[in-house]
């Protein structure tokens, strides 16, 4: 019961501690990019990628914004992966997506990418396409926000409240983040099913 009383604090410390100008400011982001018919391209790897499919889902369909994950395509990523390098995973399929100046890239990542300790480097050369492009980018990550806060254009840090929980709580938080803004006034553009039902 103990370990159950902690957690939830944390979770509720973290709450209190996010910078919700951030927040806003990646709303905002949004808002323009699907105000200029871009598009959403969403990364993660591991537990992040999970969350990136899941919000692909919510954006297209509550947002009404064409957003995509390239971690949807299992034999595309294994190919590019086999072929490619691992390291080159993202900015290859954002290539063959013509990414644009139109297009923001919206990164879930505890670390965020670090090129010396070779953490979610697939992230870094995708990153650093997208700035050549000219593609906004933001993010939602733990720790120190990595290589993503370095180079984005509004990036949340998950705080850290505990260091053994770092990956749990900025997984989840990416989550829960997710959903704050695609319940947004400023994106929310159809209704969630339960909620319509009278």
């Amino acid at each position: 019961m103990e370990f159950i009383k902690q957690y939830f604090q944390e979770v509720n410390h973290i709450c209190q501690r996010l910078d919700y100008k951030i927040v806003e400011k990646m709303i905002n982001l949004i808002a323009e990019t699907k105000e200029r018919k871009g598009r959403l391209f969403i990364l993660g790897v591991g537990g992040s990628a999970a969350n990136a499919s899941h919000a692909v889902n919510d954006f297209r369909k509550l947002v009404n914004i064409e957003a995509y994950t390239p971690t949807d395509n299992i034999s595309e990523l294994t190919a590019r992966a086999n072929d490619e390098g691992w390291n080159h995973i993202f900015d290859g399929w954002l290539r063959i997506s013509q990414l644009s100046s139109r297009d923001l890239i919206l990164v879930f990542s505890v670390g965020g990418g670090n090129v010396e300790k070779n953490v979610s480097v697939n992230l870094i050369t995708a990153l650093q396409y997208a700035k050549k492009i000219g593609a906004k980018i933001i993010g939602i990550t733990g720790r120190d926000g990595g290589f993503t806060a370095q180079i984005a254009d509004a990036c949340l840090i998950v705080p850290t409240v505990n260091p053994d929980h770092v990956t749990p709580h900025t997984e989840g938080f990416q989550s829960i983040i997710e959903h704050l803004i695609v319940s947004h006034p400023k994106l929310k553009s159809s209704p969630t099913k339960w909620e319509s039902l009278k």
